[in-house]
Order: C-alpha cells, then sequence, then structure tokens
C-alpha cells in the first residue's frame, strides 16, 4: 500500500512534483480513478472537464476514468494504477463515496497495488476519522460515520498555520490518533 497526501495535491508546485516523482511510473502511463467532489453533477462529468483537469498534470486522456457516484458498477473492476481524490468538502466527498458503495472498492484498489493520491480532502477521507475537520469543512451532508477510510491509521490536519496550532496541540494530547499537520506545500507518503 502507498499514499501519497498532501493539502494542495496538484494545486501547489512542490506537492505537484512530490506526486509525480513518486508515482510507480511515468504521469503518462499511469491509468486514474478520479473521485470528484461534493459538487460533481452527471453534467459536469459528461462535459469532459475532470479529464480536462486530469491530463493538465500530464496524465493522459485514455488512460482517465472519473468514476460516477450517479452510476458506479462500471468503476468496481477496473485496471488501474492511481486512485485520486482531490480537494472539496471532506463530508460531502465521504458521503457520495460512501452511499455509492465506492469506500470498499477503493479499499480493494489500494490493496491490490493501487497508490492512492489525496489532495485536502481526499486526504483526509484516507485517514481513521474525519470528525476534526468539521472546524474547517462544515457538515451540511448529514454524515453521520465519521470514520474515514482507515488506510493510513492516524489524521492529518490540512491547510496547516498557526490558526491551526491549537486544534493540532489539542488533537496530539488527546492521544486518540497519530495527527500530522500538512501546510499548503507539504505531502507525506505513506506504506505499509
Amino acid at each position: 500500500m502507498k499514499l501519497i497526501l498532501s493539502s494542495c495535491d496538484f494545486g501547489n508546485p512542490t506537492s505537484a512534483k512530490f506526486i509525480i516523482d513518486n508515482l510507480c511510473k511515468p504521469v503518462s502511463e499511469c491509468k486514474v480513478l478520479y473521485f470528484p467532489n461534493e459538487k460533481v453533477t452527471p453534467k459536469k462529468i459528461q462535459s469532459g472537464m475532470y479529464e480536462t483537469r486530469l491530463a493538465s498534470f500530464g496524465f493522459q486522456r485514455k488512460n482517465l476514468y472519473v468514476a460516477s457516484y450517479f452510476d458506479p458498477m462500471p468503476y468496481f473492476h477496473l485496471d488501474i494504477d492511481v486512485i485520486y481524490i482531490s480537494g472539496g468538502n471532506t463530508f460531502g466527498t465521504m458521503k457520495l463515496i460512501r452511499e455509492a458503495g465506492l469506500d470498499k472498492v477503493i479499499v480493494d484498489y489500494i490493496q491490490k497495488g493501487a497508490i492512492y493520491i489525496g489532495g485536502s480532502a481526499g486526504a483526509h477521507i484516507a485517514t481513521a476519522n474525519i470528525s476534526h475537520v468539521e472546524k474547517y469543512d462544515k457538515d451540511t451532508f448529514g454524515l453521520t460515520d465519521l470514520s474515514g477510510l482507515g488506510l493510513y491509521d492516524g489524521i492529518l490536519i490540512c491547510h496547516y498555520t498557526e490558526e491551526r496550532k491549537q486544534d493540532y496541540e489539542n488533537l496530539i494530547a488527546a492521544r486518540k490518533y497519530a495527527v500530522i499537520a500538512l501546510k499548503d506545500d507539504q505531502s507525506i507518503i505513506v506504506k505499509d
């Protein structure tokens, strides 16, 4: 298992380079299953806007799959190298993933060797728990299960600044999870 977790994924040049340098093969050869954030609509998926965004990072359109929460079955058994979940509202994106039954699919792909790329919400979703994120993302989606995918057994504070220092210290003091703070230009790799 290999996770690449960051605050800004491809939105920050340092993070983008870190991700590309740590893929299993050249970016142009990676087959990617991308999970849009909570603002997704069937119309946006059909428009090709997500493929255009991913292609701007160096991925090839022929190697891209954009998961549809509205018709998830085609995404259950693909030959892919990378799962990518970018930013957005952590709770809304997690709710879409769970309701479509794609949470188990993601974990299965990672267990079979796909690399997980998570930026901000996508990074939080990979962790043990997302409840602390409510200070930064509002859960207006009614998510009741605040566990993450459990790919990383700790939690993250993305977009870390001095303003989030007290939150970081409180989470460490609680000793419930290992806590990592990531500034916008920082990324980590988690391997098992």
